[in-house]
């Protein structure tokens, strides 16, 4: 079992192009979806090996009772009280790497993601109102409204960019999930002059939850629309940008082969996400190949990773324990301006 551990990193340095969205630096007519694609036995024998992995990862961590092999903050020495204070802050973290590249998608006239172009004067009522939702949650004030609209964008994004593409940014409802459940934290305008906003304890405690689920499920749409259901997409992908170095390494892989580990790989992180599993170690070995590609695709890459980047941050000091939980909600709800206490 140790072995297959210490194997991730290796198949994940090996893909790090998985993690470079296709789609937004693709130049040409792009090859639409092949469900056939998805149903060859390749797909479905490097999908299945992944499957099969979460599993056997999730007995194993279930066995080690939620336990997983990085050290925790209390290890460092992190007290209770620094904690509580660092998890007052999460809610800023996260608000600043979402709102940063809405900003941008709101000037460039795109929806989420920078290959996502709106049409006509679309782009300027959707642009504004992109902007209003960055700025809302940017500040914290009316947060959880913003949220709402947010999640309602995401909703009605599928009439302007497809389906397809609207399950690549799942992580947009995986935000708008976080700031309704967790409101904008204790350091927002909505703390100081709008305290019956906040979310009740019940709902904040699933923040952290809605926000891993909706970025994992955002990695495996892409891992599908963008490689494993699209390898026609992915092929004229490689011949623009040379990303398949194995050749460099003195054992070259044919394209056909890479592009499916490299989908099998953003397909394992992201059903890890979902299924909370190893959760802090996934992170920690994706870390490297998400910010490899960066010296290749520039500032479109980091900013529109930052908010998985963000969410990663949160993720990494995030553990599964009671203790942690109450940590988290005392965190929320006490410091400077503490809230009351609040039942649904």
């Amino acid at each position: 079992m140790l072995r297959l551990l210490y194997c991730l990193p290796a198949l994940l340095l090996l893909s790090s192009p998985a993690e470079a969205h296709v789609k937004w630096f693709y130049t040409g007519e792009r090859p639409p979806f092949d469900w056939k694609a998805v149903f060859s036995p390749l797909t479905l024998g490097f999908a299945g090996a992944v499957v099969l992995l979460v599993l056997v990862l999730g007995f194993w961590q279930k066995q080690r009772n939620k336990r997983g092999f990085l050290p925790t903050l209390e290890w460092f020495g992190a007290q209770p009280q620094r904690r509580m204070a660092l998890y007052g802050v999460v809610p800023i973290i996260l608000a600043v790497h979402f709102a940063v590249p809405l900003f941008v998608a709101s000037v460039q006239g795109n929806m989420f993601a920078p290959e996502l172009k709106l049409p006509g004067v679309w782009a300027y009522l959707i642009g504004l109102l992109q902007a209003g939702i960055a700025l809302a949650l940017f500040y914290g004030g009316f947060a959880r409204a913003a949220a709402v609209v947010l999640a309602w964008l995401w909703v009605v994004s599928i009439a302007f960019i497809g389906l397809e593409a609207a399950l690549d940014n799942a992580h947009v409802l995986g935000f708008a999930g976080f700031f309704y459940l967790a409101g904008r934290g204790p350091i927002a305008i909505d703390r100081l002059i709008f305290p019956k906003l906040e979310p009740s304890v019940t709902l904040m405690r699933y923040a952290v939850s809605a926000l891993r689920i909706g970025v994992g499920l955002g990695l495996m749409a892409a891992a599908f629309s963008e490689k494993l259901g699209n390898p026609s997409l992915a092929t004229a992908f490689l011949g623009q940008q040379p990303l398949n170095f194995t050749a460099g390494l003195g054992f070259p892989i044919p394209d056909e082969i890479f592009i499916r580990l490299a989908g099998s790989v953003e397909l394992l992180v992201g059903l890890a996400l979902v299924a909370n599993v190893f959760t802090r170690e996934i992170i920690v070995i994706a870390w490297f190949p998400l910010n490899l590609t960066l010296t290749i695709f520039d500032w479109t890459e980091l900013i529109g990773h930052l908010p998985i980047y963000g969410t990663m941050a949160v993720l990494l000091i995030w553990e599964n324990s009671t203790q942690n939980t109450e940590l988290w909600l005392r965190g929320m709800r006490e410091g400077p301006m503490p809230i009351q206490e609040k039942t649904v």
